[in-house]
């Protein structure tokens, strides 16, 4: 145990050693002379005296416990350039978020610009349907001869479809007619409405009946449905409105058509070109 205290005493020891002729060697100054020691002297003999307290109370403390005294190197300049690279890491990590934010908020904005630009048009387009459709109901069609009587329904939307796309598959269009036009009329909110209205269309071209046609290819286009028969029913909605003469209102549906479905299978292309050409629209 003695051994153990001998290290803090003697560092005790050695410090009081180091500060004593220091402070020894500073000639106190004559009566009435100035004082040799500035301010910044004294301040620092301050700070000098204030350490060896600190080592000589932690000494002690150390020697009563019984504990060796280990004096460790600083590591004030390591950390603090440790806390310095953080400090450069974390600057470079907020200027890429706020990069990253600036071009967020520009796509939000043209995205908010986009949203806007083509809610107008789609309202421009959607009073142009209602426009067409309220001068196709004022028309006096051609009296439509009667369509055969209507399958019973199956009173479930999917089983009903099916059913009325299997008469037209076999060829009975008058069966098909009933059956789509029952279809609209019982589930004119169905998830598959908009393609009944397509293939009614259809059965109502074949017989001629192109004023209820294009009524009804007008109620499957609403909203430009993207899907397998949507550039068909465009299509098929201008040819109608060529063989009631409208060919103004031909042209305007087919300049939709080539802006809303630029991929439109060949063939509905080429039946769109030989409308166009039929309904003389300008190039």
């Amino acid at each position: 145990m003695r051994l153990r205290r001998l290290p803090a005493v003697w560092l005790t020891l050695a410090v009081l050693a180091t500060a004593g002729p220091a402070l020894s060697q500073t000639p106190l100054p004559a009566e009435g002379q100035p004082d040799p020691l500035d301010s910044r002297d004294a301040r620092r003999v301050e700070r000098m005296e204030k350490v060896v307290r600190e080592l000589r109370s932690i000494v002690f403390q150390l020697r009563d416990s019984g504990r060796p005294v280990v004096v460790q190197p600083a590591d004030t300049d390591a950390r603090l350039a440790e806390v310095g690279q953080r400090l450069g890491d974390l600057e470079q990590t907020l200027r890429g978020m706020n990069g990253s934010l600036e071009r967020t908020t520009r796509d939000l904005d043209e995205a908010r610009r986009d949203k806007a630009a083509l809610t107008s048009q789609v309202q421009a387009l959607t009073e142009r349907l209602t426009a067409l459709e309220g001068r196709l109901a004022s028309a006096e069609p051609p009296p439509a001869e009667a369509a055969g009587p209507a399958p019973a329904p199956a009173g479930d939307p999917a089983k009903d479809f099916t059913q009325a796309r299997q008469l037209m598959l076999a060829g009975d269009y008058d069966g098909a007619e009933a059956a789509f036009a029952g279809y609209v009329e019982t589930y004119p909110d169905g998830p598959r409405a908009a393609e009944a209205n397509y293939w009614w269309g259809k059965t109502l071209s074949v017989r001629g009946a192109h004023a209820n046609a294009a009524q009804a290819y007008i109620a499957a286009i609403r909203g430009w449905p993207q899907t397998s028969w949507g550039p068909d029913a465009v299509v098929e909605l201008a040819r109608s409105l060529v063989a009631l003469k409208k060919p103004a209102d031909a042209c305007q549906t087919l300049a939709e058509f080539a802006r809303r479905y630029p991929k439109a299978p060949a063939n509905i292309q080429s039946r769109a070109a030989a409308t166009r050409t039929q309904a003389k629209c300008a190039a």
